[in-house]
């Protein structure tokens, strides 16, 4: 119908085209741009997404359901998501704990990796089959189908793992400014962490080594735990040490000739937090960009008065924005670079997307100690 409408309009327009033609009347003009621009408007293919109507347990609230197609304007880039994780983030968001979380109803997710589907008439950077990242990150990801103007995709290299591409920003890159961000840290020089196993921990200790500073590490106490020091060994980390180890007044002969640290990063909180600082030399900084045991960090009044410590947090959503979107795309393509070569990885389990209930189980902790859950769409 839109297209026996356009003809019509043309041929109206084409009689009326010459110099002596009178001006054709504003309503049939406004009618004529309205059709043309409802013809050329390309839509999206339906989505299935991960939707939550409100708040509370993520296993008690999302559901994969059908969303209808969306409109790609001008300079939009449709992009058929290909690997998205499933982070404590996300599932913070969800809970609804987390400081800045999307209005309900809402599709989860906020990175992820996709090829792009099709793109609008003014996007002339990226092109069908083109891989991209979202940079600055942005809630939705979830879902098999997302329409966002084009300034908001990063193109990467289609050499890069997919889950690895998937996972690139939230925690790869909290690695990498926490190292290069707090202290003027020089090779041969030391850090000391908690969370060891977590994936910001692993990247960690492996930037840390490529930049010839040492690792001390701390994991807690379970079954296992031999293999898991070795494991991170393997990765690069100096020093690996179980909470309960830890426990003694003084943890100096635990150093032997690696230097004392001058900065820590704290993910968990609790007594896990303090074991870091008990490693700090003086004037060292602990700095908190996570609180996996929801306990409070206790410091004893000695630390700041005879140790002159410091301690600050890190949140690498509030350190991303516009302003910074050239200088975090480079550091991206840099991390990507190393996960290609093989100088950074982690582990992770792609699951395929009809298996999304397992793989959020997982996430939770439901199943016991698991890797990252990437979902492969």
């Amino acid at each position: 119908m839109a297209t026996v409408r356009l003809l019509h309009l043309s041929s109206a327009f084409r009689r009326h085209g010459g110099p002596s033609s009178p001006p054709l009347p504003r309503r049939l003009f406004r009618l004529y741009n309205r059709v043309v621009r409802s013809f050329s408007t390309s839509m999206s293919p339906p989505s299935k997404a991960v939707v939550y109507d409100e708040q509370g347990a993520p296993d008690a609230v999302c559901s994969v359901r059908e969303l209808p197609a969306l409109p790609i304007k001008d300079e939009d880039v449709c992009v058929r998501m290909l690997a998205v994780p499933i982070n404590p983030s996300d599932i913070n968001r969800i809970e609804g704990v987390y400081p800045v979380r999307p209005a309900v109803p809402a599709v989860g997710g906020y990175e992820g990796v996709g090829e792009v589907h099709s793109v609008g008439s003014a996007v002339k950077e990226l092109r069908p089959g083109d891989w991209v990242i979202p940079s600055p990150p942005f809630s939705g990801t979830w879902q098999t189908f997302v329409v966002k103007e084009q300034n908001v995709w990063h193109k990467i290299d289609k050499r890069t793992p997919m889950e690895y591409a998937a996972t690139i920003t939230v925690n790869p890159l909290t690695a990498l400014r926490m190292l290069e961000d707090i202290v003027d840290l020089k090779s041969g020089d030391s850090v000391v962490q908690n969370g060891a196993t977590s994936i910001v921990g692993q990247c960690v200790i492996q930037l840390a080594r490529l930049r010839g500073i040492q690792s001390i590490n701390i994991i807690r106490d379970r079954p296992g735990s031999d293999e898991v020091k070795e494991k991170l060994k393997k990765l690069g980390a100096n020093e690996v040490f179980t909470e309960n180890q830890l426990a003694v007044k003084s943890v100096k002969h635990f150093l032997a000739d690696i230097p004392e640290p001058a900065l820590g990063f704290n993910c968990v909180g609790g007594n896990a937090a303090s074991l870091v600082l008990k490693f700090l030399k003086q004037g060292g900084t602990m700095v908190t960009y996570g609180g996996m045991s929801k306990k409070p960090i206790t410091v004893s009044t000695g630390s700041f008065i005879f140790k002159d410590l410091s301690l600050r947090g890190f949140w690498l959503q509030k350190w991303m924005g516009a302003e910074k979107a050239k200088e975090s795309r480079e550091m991206i393509d840099y991390l990507l670079s190393l996960t290609r070569s093989g100088e950074l990885k982690y582990d992770m389990e792609l699951t395929p997307f009809d298996q999304f209930p397992t793989a959020l189980d997982k996430a939770l902790g439901k199943l016991g100690s698991q890797p990252k859950q990437v979902i492969k769409f």
